[in-house]
């Protein structure tokens, strides 16, 4: 990912907590005859097990139906894609659009690349351990959490049958939030302003991470 300095996220507290907002990942792999393919895959990242050059497992799984899973055995390279919110930003916003009128407009985003490799499983214990840690972390925060022993042990039993364990070893971690650190604290201000008003669903968002980011 091309990442100038001004939009590079290093700190480690910080791209863990943007990943586990996002909860879900784009899995990108290559098919044997180059063609590439992608699914969405809720995960949880697993950190336990972190060295130099290892940065840990998304732990995830997918249809067993879907084909990806399939070619990810043969070649076995991936780039998760985890993405936040984005926003155009119009020129208006901008100082010089009342000066010289050297403007444009741009697009403010974050976004996470992680590269590794997958690892795929089609045992059932692991299976029902996946499924049963991502039930958890999604229902953490409800006033009555739901628990995968809820279910009928028989439904649950089918319903494993029917999907594949999918284990991301993370080798490389970029992280990129673009949010107007290139521009004036005054244009800053005023692209917040905008944003902040926008009916256009995540744009606030992105004013949001703009304001807790500013200097």
């Amino acid at each position: 990912m091309y990442i100038p300095n001004k939009f590079k996220i290093s700190d480690w507290a910080e791209i863990t907590q943007f990943a586990a907002g996002a909860r879900a990942a784009d899995v990108v792999s290559v098919e044997s005859d180059g063609t590439p393919v992608s699914t969405l895959m809720p995960f949880i990242w697993d950190q336990s097990e972190m060295r130099d050059g290892y940065y840990g497992k998304l732990v995830m799984h997918m249809a067993a139906a879907n084909p990806q899973w399939q070619s990810m055995r043969s070649n076995n390279k991936a780039l998760a894609i985890i993405r936040g919110q984005q926003a155009y930003i119009s020129p208006t916003n901008y100082e010089k659009k009342f000066t010289d009128h050297k403007v444009v407009p741009t697009w403010n985003y974050q976004s996470l690349h992680l590269t590794g490799t997958v690892e795929v499983s089609e045992d059932r214990e692991l299976l029902h351990q996946i499924v049963s840690e991502l039930t958890d972390f999604h229902e953490a925060d409800r006033k009555a959490p739901w628990a995968v022993s809820e279910a009928d042990h028989d439904y649950i039993t089918l319903e494993l049958e029917a999907i594949v364990a999918v284990i991301f070893h993370v080798e490389k971690v970029e992280a990129k939030f673009k949010l107007s650190q290139n521009r004036s604290s005054e244009d800053q201000e005023r692209i917040i302003a905008d944003l902040e008003a926008s009916k256009i669903a995540g744009e606030s968002t992105i004013a949001s991470e703009m304001k807790r980011l500013k200097p």
